[in-house]
């Protein structure tokens, strides 16, 4: 469906953005992306960057016009760290860029709008969680941040099927996502970028935040782009969604597998559970995405795993490692 279409993507200097993107060309999209801070990192004359702050009502305006479909990929995200000492970092700018690339992309008369919620939005559970768990009771930490994507959420549905005139807008809760062109920034990345830097820069010790038996799904990026694009295909109405692996996966596990990917094998390990974590366990049941639209995780972790530190490697400048 997207040959020829004329679609935005917010946040096309981020790191799901940046992956959309270059799927998107591919697919013969006609491509236009926003930046902010960041400059692009996907360079090809296919795409139209627009330098734009989207908490400002003239900008979302300008951007959408003449849209066909529109990504919302565009947030302002950080780690443990900021989301435990500065949660409300995440609370205004996000709820006013989203209220307003809505209300933007409604008066354009964008066909449809995908937005990337969060699985911050469910319980705490042991169980896998489904997309009708959702009780608006959050894990403590993530109280801000969850109420933000929910709310967020909410307003999709506002625009979808409480409106004369309604928009279509698919959102998606998708597991912990790595890849290439993740966040690697001590003070802004989240936990799998933060543990490969610190292999790939041979840390001595290696400090681990929290005990490190964390168990989350983890879902590699070009999986997750496959998703946000059949999402976007195949859904019509307001019915989130997850985009996960299905698999728990132990901190301390994957911790093993980067060092036997980088060839640190012996690297001396040190958990610190004063540090901030998150919650301690989040399973994610992918079952509907498979039966609504045959969405399926096909990356296995260590491969995941291999090529994102292959990438960081490379594109710093440093040599392949030596034990992958």
């Amino acid at each position: 469906m997207f040959d020829g279409k004329r679609i935005l993507v917010t946040g096309g200097a981020g790191f799901i953005g940046s992956n959309l993107v270059r799927r998107l060309v591919e697919s013969g999209a006609r491509v236009r992306a926003t930046v902010h801070v960041h400059p692009p990192v996907i360079r090809d004359d296919r795409i139209e960057y627009v330098s734009a702050d989207l908490t400002q009502a003239e900008d979302t305006a300008r951007v959408c016009q003449g849209m066909d479909l529109v990504f919302l990929c565009a947030a302002v995200t950080s780690g443990a760290a900021v989301m435990a000492t500065r949660p409300l970092a995440h609370l205004t700018p996000n709820l006013v860029m989203n209220a307003r690339m809505l209300e933007a992309a409604y008066e354009a008369g964008v066909k449809k709008v995908l937005f990337i919620s969060s699985n911050t939005v469910y319980p705490v559970t042991d169980t896998p969680v489904v997309e009708t768990d959702v009780t608006n009771e959050f894990f403590d930490k993530y109280f801000i941040v969850a109420w933000m994507k929910r709310f967020s959420e909410i307003m999709c549905d506002m625009y979808s099927r409480h409106v004369k005139r309604g928009m279509t807008t698919v959102v998606v809760r998708p597991a912990n996502a790595y890849g290439p062109f993740d966040d690697f920034e001590w003070e802004t990345s989240h936990v799998l970028p933060a543990l490969m830097r610190k292999v790939i820069e041979r840390h001595a010790p290696l400090e681990v935040w929290g005990d490190g038996r964390d168990v989350k799904d983890f879902i590699y990026v070009d999986d997750l782009v496959e998703g946000l694009m059949l999402a976007m295909e195949h859904i019509d109405s307001y019915d989130p969604v997850n985009l996960a692996s299905g698999k728990g996966y132990c901190l301390r596990d994957l911790l093993t597998i980067m060092l036997e990917i980088d060839g640190y094998p012996k690297a001396e390990v040190v958990f610190d559970a004063s540090k901030p974590t998150m919650i301690p366990r989040r399973l994610i049941n992918p079952d509907k995405a498979r039966r609504r639209f045959g969405f399926e995780a096909r990356t296995d972790i260590r491969e995941g795993l291999k090529r994102t530190m292959a990438w960081y490697r490379a594109s710093h400048g440093l040599p392949p490692a030596g034990g992958s």
